[in-house]
């Protein structure tokens, strides 16, 4: 039998009208329940029936978060958060802004100026390297950019000068003792 048949059943038998409270969840959502506290029911109103509120935590546009561990059944209600103090942090170029609450917002700022404090040395440190890094790769880009410059003079000043071909062309000849034929002759006539 559902809860909302049961309902119905003891309006009927008590011929009275219960009157239930309201409230609407942070999404718009209206609930109601005779009243919010914890052991009640509580029910999501739509046009045509009541529905149990199924288990899982609820924000109310009050602020309050409504707990329901058994479906339909208020395990607790708890109150709005105090309102959160805005914390500013200051980090060399950065500035980083959270909400906190005030009771832990004190503990908060020493925690981080701590560390704050802490890691400035390993940061200035970083830094030197850095610089120290950057100096070096300044020189070495300089070193090769000289011997670049060196090799380039180099190439200027050595030109290439292939041998000289000699005016004199070297006869040679074969097999003198033969009978010439008229290719050898025509072959002499060209050569000359």
């Amino acid at each position: 039998m559902k809860t909302t048949e049961m309902l119905s059943k003891i309006k009927a038998l008590l011929n009275a009208n219960v009157k239930l409270a309201q409230m609407t969840l942070d999404n718009g959502t209206i609930i109601e329940a005779e009243s919010f506290e914890a052991g009640q029911s509580v029910f999501i109103v739509t046009d045509d029936e009541r529905v149990a509120l199924p288990i899982g935590e609820y924000k109310l546009e009050n602020g309050q978060s409504l707990i329901v561990e058994e479906e339909g059944i208020i395990a607790s209600i708890t109150e709005a958060e105090a309102p959160a103090e805005e914390v500013v942090v200051e980090a060399e170029d950065e500035i980083i802004e959270t909400e906190v609450p005030e009771e832990v917002a004190s503990e908060v700022e020493a925690i981080v100026e701590a560390v704050v404090e802490v890691i400035a040395p390993a940061i200035e440190e970083v830094k030197e390297e850095l610089k120290k890094l950057k100096k070096k790769f300044e020189e070495s880009y300089e070193k090769k950019e000289e011997k670049e410059e060196k090799k380039e003079e180099m190439s200027k000043r050595f030109k290439h000068s292939p041998e000289r071909k000699s005016s004199k062309k070297q006869e040679i000849k074969f097999s003198t003792n033969r009978n010439e034929t008229t290719l050898d002759r025509v072959l002499r006539q060209i050569n000359k």
